[in-house]
């Protein structure tokens, strides 16, 4: 920031220099030397002469004096240093000629260093012009303050600025002046700047008749909001307002300020700009912010009013940043999906940069479960960007969106057109390509087999990049997999009969056939010496590390297939092996070989029996993607992505974790794990229902055991050392209680509450009565959070219905860091209310208490029930009932689009039933909800009017409360 202010310092001087000296004569004279040593020569004649002007006895006029001191500013700007002058440059401050002023204000601006001695005497001259009142020399007296911008000058005018920036006979020049000089010192000095009664009257500049000085003002307060949220809130009401006078007037309205046709462009970015320093505003104010998004989204398909450039530039300006702000909100499904089917026009566009921004905005809009789908329908224009695309960094943001979108749907679609373009990627981003292969095989592998070629077919088109981490999770998947294993043996064999392997597939080949050869072994093609002999070919060929790993699977070979034991132990003798030059080499040699020679046959078995299970714990491969993309900060948690499957995959930690270590499973592993055991050190039993991976997603540095339907030991674990749940009510307000709570009826991940201080995200998946929910405090500020204590308290009521046991985060929440909480939870029966999350902590000296309602309601333990239309109307017939059944009609309250309610009745919990109910129009659903005491089925029929804009509601279960509190969770929805 400090370098582009001086250059533009620079640039000024050395215009005005240049014109200044040219209508003299001046530069004729002076630069007409026809080489380097004749301009040096020239050049210290010239200053030569200023010198003895300016100690000569006769004094020089203003005029002179400033000649010659625009003389030595444009001998500086050609490069050469000047050590005189200085003093002349002060004095002409002083002067009531504004030519002379100005010659002294671009000398101070460029030459004078901010340590230097005579910083006392400017000061004192800028105070003089700032105390004029003359328009023309406070805006001179203001550019130098911003030109300079050293900590000395910010103590000397840092309270004084504000005054004249809100002062009310301020003309508006000085205004804007005084407005950016402050944001100026602000940026260099923020500890200088006071916030007083100014930062109230500044924030009506949003209300200034002059667009320059709402400008600038803008600038100001965004980057004051951005650091002091709090003083400057009452800035987003006005800031829509102005932005709607901006997006519903013509061009010809604000003549001064359109630009190729688009009313003030640079304004309303700015404007959009610090909207995204505030959560979504009230009701009221964010109804009119909807018509202005959406007002810029028409103009967006009107037909451009010029074929210029400037035009497309400064209209698409506009609406990507509408674009953030929509993403940023994240609550208007409508306008997602509206603002991600405008980027996707931007898709084929021919200009390169707006293909790249289409591509980054929607990896963002990737992540939100409004407009998920809607980006998936562009795969194939992404899938054709990323192979014919010639620009290396829109390929790259290709890849980052192919990566985003990927969910259990088109995941295999993806991987494969990703390992295509791996062939060609460019060396520099091959890395990050192959992690993120990695980490979409893991998550979405449908099938073990699928998952293991995808990984060797990584391992052969990129070896070089693959990591350790790569290769460790395929073994780890298959050690711990039982029905993998005989495909895993086979397929490494196969793959290693290649002349040229790399050593990443040796050393997996070394490892799974060392652990699973004599599966294979019964076919005369893959015979134990066929193995053998296979490895050993690679073996001179390897680096250390893989003979080391080598060396051992022989041994392995020895206790596998005892025929071939002869043939091993000569290898390991020979010479190469026994007195190599590496010590580890030689060692292994030496132990393996006695081994085989003196342990009996059950000894070799213990020794080598297979590996156990690997413990469920969380992937690292993610971890290594994020650092390489750079460290994680609060905004992570607006990343939190909505699983959008009710099994989740399940994985193991690299092999250097010792097997009998306490197991860690991951935060996410099938909830990470509600449908299986708790981990042992013995090899878990092959499920249908199982999962294949952890979710990789979870950023969880602690972990929590894995819940096991029905088991006591769920709300007992020691890894749990719970936070007590208290039962009393939380004296304090529940914020925005409704609104937040209805959000997460029909999804599991998102953004539970923001404020200027803390965010609060939700990340939760939920198995028949069993569920776990993360929850993240984020830090907003610089400042830490002291005596940070989050409580989830139940009613009286509903303690009995509702076990939950959480675990204690840390005290201490520096800023810009993100902690975590883990919740399990079991229901016990159904239940009515919600359970409060409160929160206290200390911030600044000042004690702050917050509490909101936890999304944890009845329809979360819901699982979806196919039946065909025979059995749901059988089955509606005997919910005939009247206490069964509660009916709801109700007037629409979002935009009636049948593909958000299809999203929002299978989030509510539900089967989707198509083609059952006679009209097509109608939505249909089933599903039984689960507690540890019962099981209550549920049908439900949801009936649109499009033009009365109502819903029917109809909701039958075998239990009446049931039956109610599901229609009103549901009826919210709409």
């Amino acid at each position: 920031m400090l370098t582009t202010i001086k250059q533009k310092a620079c640039y000024s001087a050395a215009l005005y220099c240049l014109t200044f000296l040219n209508k003299t004569g001046a530069t004729l004279t002076f630069c007409k030397g026809k080489s380097k040593e004749a301009e040096i020569k020239r050049i210290n004649k010239e200053l030569a002469n200023i010198r003895s002007k300016f100690k000569g006895d006769k004094a020089l006029d203003g005029y002179s004096k400033k000649k010659y001191v625009c003389k030595l500013l444009f001998i500086f700007l050609l490069g050469h240093d000047i050590d005189f002058g200085h003093m002349e440059a002060v004095n002409l401050l002083s002067s009531n000629r504004y030519t002379e002023k100005q010659i002294g204000y671009l000398f101070i601006s460029v030459l004078v260093n901010s340590n230097s001695e005579l910083i006392r005497l400017i000061n004192n001259a800028i105070k003089n012009d700032l105390a004029s009142r003359n328009p023309t020399f406070m805006g001179l007296a203001l550019h130098c303050i911003a030109n300079v911008g050293s900590r000395e000058m910010a103590e000397a005018f840092a309270g004084e600025i504000p005054k004249i920036l809100v002062a009310g006979d301020t003309m508006d020049s000085v205004k804007q002046s005084a407005a950016l000089c402050l944001l100026r010192l602000y940026r260099t000095s923020p500890d200088l700047v006071p916030m007083g009664d100014w930062t109230s009257r500044v924030v009506h500049l949003l209300n200034d008749q002059h667009l320059g000085v709402v400008t600038a003002a803008t600038s100001l307060i965004t980057t004051l909001a951005q650091k002091n949220p709090e003083e400057f809130k009452t800035s987003v009401s006005l800031a829509v307002s102005r932005l709607s006078r901006i997006v519903t007037s013509a061009s010809t309205d604000l003549q001064d300020y359109t630009y190729y046709f688009v009313p003030a462009p640079w304004l309303s970015v700015k404007l959009l700009r610090l909207l995204q320093c505030y959560p979504p505003p009230d009701p009221a104010v964010r109804g009119r912010l909807t018509e202005c998004l959406e007002t810029i989204l028409n103009k967006a398909q009107e037909p451009p009013k010029s074929k210029k450039v400037q035009h497309s530039n400064a209209k698409n300006a506009v609406l990507f940043e509408a674009i953030s702000l929509i993403i940023h909100h994240d609550s208007e499904p409508n306008l997602l999906v509206r603002a991600c089917n405008q980027l996707g026009q931007f898709l084929q566009h021919r200009e390169t940069n707006l293909r790249y921004l289409a591509l980054e905005s929607m990896c963002t809009l990737a992540s939100s479960e409004f407009s998920h789908e809607a980006v998936k329908t562009h795969i194939e224009t992404v899938i054709n960007a990323l192979k014919t695309e010639r620009d290396v960094s829109v390929r790259q943001r290709a890849v980052d969106l192919l990566y985003a979108m990927c969910d259990r749907s088109n995941a295999q679609q993806i991987v494969a057109e990703m390992l295509n373009y791996l062939e060609t990627a460019d060396y520099s981003i091959r890395e990050e390509i192959v992690l993120k292969v990695a980490i979409l095989a893991e998550k979405y592998a449908v099938d073990y087999t699928w998952y293991v070629d995808t990984i060797l077919n990584l391992i052969r088109i990129a070896g070089d990049y693959v990591s350790e981490e790569v290769w460790y999770r395929v073994i780890q998947i298959v050690i711990n997999r039982d029905d993998v294993q005989g495909y895993a043996a086979k397929t490494v064999f196969e793959a290693l009969q290649a002349p040229a392997c790399h050593e990443n597939l040796v050393k997996v080949g070394g490892y799974i056939l060392g652990e699973f050869g004599n599966l294979i072994a019964g076919d005369p093609r893959s015979s134990p010496l066929i193995q053998f002999n296979l490895l050993h070919s690679k073996f001179h060929l390897c680096s250390v590390p893989t003979r080391a790993l080598l060396l051992s699977t022989y041994i392995k070979f020895v206790n596998l297939f005892p025929e071939i034991k002869t043939t091993i132990q000569d290898v390991l003798r020979s010479d190469s092996q026994l007195k190599n030059a590496d010590v580890e080499l030689q060692q292994r040699a030496v132990e393996y070989l006695r081994l085989s020679t003196i342990a009996s046959t059950d000894i070799l078995a213990t020794v080598l029996e297979e590996m156990p299970p690997f413990p469920e714990r969380e992937s690292s491969i993610l971890a290594k993607l994020k650092k390489k993309k750079g460290p994680g900060t609060v905004t992570d948690l607006e990343e939190i992505k909505k699983e959008r499957s009710s099994d989740m995959n399940g994985s193991a930690e690299p092999a250097s974790v010792n097997a009998s270590a306490v197991s860690t499973p991951s935060p996410s592993a099938d909830l990470l794990g509600l449908g299986a055991a708790p981990l042992t050190n013995s090899a878990p039993p092959p499920s249908s229902s199982g999962s294949l991976l952890v979710d990789v997603f979870s950023d969880s540095a602690s972990a929590v055991a894995p819940l096991a339907p029905g088991s006591d030991d769920n709300f007992a674990s020691p890894d749990l050392a719970s936070s007590e749940v208290v039962s009393e009510e939380p004296a304090d307000t529940v914020h925005d209680a409704d609104e937040l709570f209805h959000k997460f009826v029909c999804k599991n991940n998102g953004v539970l509450f923001e404020n200027q201080l803390l965010q609060i995200g939700l990340k939760s998946e939920f198995r028949q009565n069993l569920g776990r929910m993360f929850i993240f405090y984020g830090n907003k500020t610089s400042t830490q959070f002291l005596n940070f204590t989050p409580t989830v308290i139940c009613s009286d009521d509903l303690q009995p219905s509702l076990n939950l046991q959480t675990k204690p985060v840390d005290p201490t929440v520096d800023g810009g860091a993100q902690v975590q909480q883990v919740v399990n939870i079991e229901c016990v029966s159904d239940f009515m209310e919600a359970p409060i999350l409160n929160i206290q902590f200390r911030y600044g000296g000042t004690f702050q208490n917050l509490s909101v309602k936890l999304p944890i309601t009845l329809n979360k333990f819901f699982q979806p029930t196919e039946m065909s239309s025979q059995d749901f109307f059988q089955r509606w017939k005997q919910l005939s009932n009247p206490k069964q059944e509660v009916q709801n009609i109700f007037k629409a309250k979002h935009p009636m689009d049948a593909e958000i309610t299809k999203a929002k009745i299978i989030g509510f919990g539900s089967a989707l039933l198509e083609e059952v109910d006679p009209n097509p129009a109608n939505f249909v659903g089933a599903g039984i909800i689960h507690t540890k005491t019962t099981q209550i089925g549920c049908l439900l029929r949801l009936e649109p009017n499009l033009q009365a804009q109502m819903y029917r509601l109809t909701l039958r279960t075998s239990k009446e409360a049931v039956s109610q509190r599901l229609c009103e969770l549901l009826s919210e929805q709409f």
